[in-house]
C-alpha cells in the first residue's frame, strides 16, 4: 500500500468515526425535584415554564424525577437518597428541609434550592456571594419582611393593639426581634407564642386568646409549616386574623392573608441555574440570589367566616383575592 492510499484510508476512517460520534444521541439531562409539599402546588409548573423558556421540554430533551414529601419532612432523607440512587444530574429542592436532606444525601451532585430564609445560618452555603460546595439557590429571606407583614395586619385591623407571633424560638432566623422593632412605631404590643413541637400549637392559640390578641403573625418555620391545615383551622376557630408567608399553601387551606416572596417566580428563575450548571458552571460559582417579586394574597371567604371586613385600600394592594 503506497503512502497516498494509506493517508486517504486514514482520513476516511477518522471521518467515519467523527460522523458516527456526531450521530450518537446525547445524554438526556435528568433533574431531581424534591419537595417538602405536594404535587398540587403551582410551583412545579413555574419551574417547567422557566425551563421551556430556555428550550428544555419535559420528556423531550429533559427528564424530571419528582419526589413529594406531602408535608412529612421525615420522609425527605429517603426521597433524597432515592434521587441519588437514580443518578440525577441536578437536584432541585423546594423548602429548607428538602435542601438539607439533599445536601446530606450527596456532596457531589449539584443542588439548587428555593425556600431557605437564612441558608448561611443553617449551613447550606458558606455565604450568599460565594456558596462553596455543591449547593446554591434562591433564598426567601428579605430584610424587613416581617415588619411589612405587621404593617399590613395593622392596616387590615386599624384597632390592632396586641399581636401574637406564632414562632419556633430555636431556629436562628427568628422574626421576633424584627416584629418588636416594627411594633414600636405602631403602638402594638407583641406576644410571643412559642411552638417547639406540634403538641404546642393548640396551646399557643389558647394563650393568644387568653392574652386578647387582635391578630397573629405566623413565622415561616416548622412545626407551623408542616402543620399548615391545623394552624389555619385554629386561626379560624379562634377568629384570629392571621398573616402568613406566600411560599406555602396557607391560603388554599383557609388562611386569611399571605405576604412574601413569590415562590413561583423563584422557581422560574431557578431554571436559569439549571441551564448554567448543565452547561458546565459549578454551583460554587453561582451566588445565592434574593427574591425580587413579592405578593399579597387575601382570602375573602375566610374574612367573612371570622367576621372581618377588609378595608378597600388593602384589597386594592392585593395581587390576588380569593372570593
Amino acid at each position: 500500500m503506497n503512502t497516498t492510499v494509506f493517508w486517504l484510508l486514514a482520513v476516511w476512517f477518522f471521518a467515519f468515526l467523527s460522523l458516527a460520534e456526531a450521530q450518537q444521541p446525547s445524554k438526556t439531562p435528568r433533574i431531581g425535584y424534591l419537595s417538602s409539599g405536594g404535587r398540587e402546588s403551582p410551583n412545579p409548573e413555574a419551574f417547567r415554564h422557566g425551563l421551556r423558556e430556555l428550550g428544555y421540554v419535559e420528556e423531550q430533551n429533559i427528564v424530571i424525577e419528582y419526589q413529594w414529601a406531602d408535608g412529612h419532612s421525615d420522609r425527605l432523607p429517603a426521597l433524597a437518597a432515592e434521587l441519588v440512587r437514580r443518578k440525577v444530574d441536578i437536584i432541585f429542592t423546594q423548602g429548607v428541609f428538602a435542601a438539607s436532606a439533599a445536601k446530606k444525601a450527596s456532596s457531589s451532585i449539584p443542588i439548587i434550592f428555593v425556600g431557605a430564609t437564612d441558608p448561611v445560618a443553617i449551613g447550606l452555603v458558606g455565604s450568599l456571594g460565594r456558596p462553596g460546595g455543591n449547593v446554591t439557590g434562591f433564598t426567601t429571606g428579605a430584610s424587613g419582611l416581617y415588619g411589612k407583614k405587621l404593617e399590613l395586619l395593622k392596616e387590615t385591623i386599624p384597632k390592632l393593639s396586641r399581636v401574637g407571633v406564632l414562632r419556633n424560638p430555636d431556629p436562628s432566623a427568628d422574626p421576633l426581634k424584627e416584629i418588636r422593632f416594627a411594633a414600636q412605631g405602631m403602638g402594638v404590643h407583641v406576644q410571643s407564642l412559642d411552638v417547639r413541637s406540634p403538641d404546642d400549637i393548640e396551646s399557643a392559640f389558647e394563650l393568644a386568646t387568653s392574652a386578647h390578641a387582635d391578630g397573629l403573625v405566623v413565622a415561616q418555620a416548622a412545626p407551623m409549616t408542616t402543620h399548615l391545615k391545623q394552624v389555619a383551622a385554629l386561626a379560624e376557630k379562634h377568629r384570629l386574623p392571621a398573616i402568613y408567608n406566600t411560599d406555602t399553601e396557607w391560603i388554599s387551606l383557609g388562611g386569611l392573608m399571605s405576604y412574601g416572596p413569590s415562590v413561583p417566580d423563584l422557581h422560574r428563575r431557578a431554571a436559569v441555574y439549571v441551564d448554567k450548571i448543565l452547561k458546565g458552571t459549578k454551583p460554587a460559582d453561582l451566588p445565592v440570589e434574593r427574591p425580587t417579586k413579592f405578593e399579597l394574597v387575601i382570602n375573602l371567604k375566610t374574612a367573612k367566616q371570622i367576621g372581618l371586613p377588609i378595608p378597600p385600600n388593602v384589597l386594592a394592594r392585593a395581587d390576588k383575592v380569593i372570593r
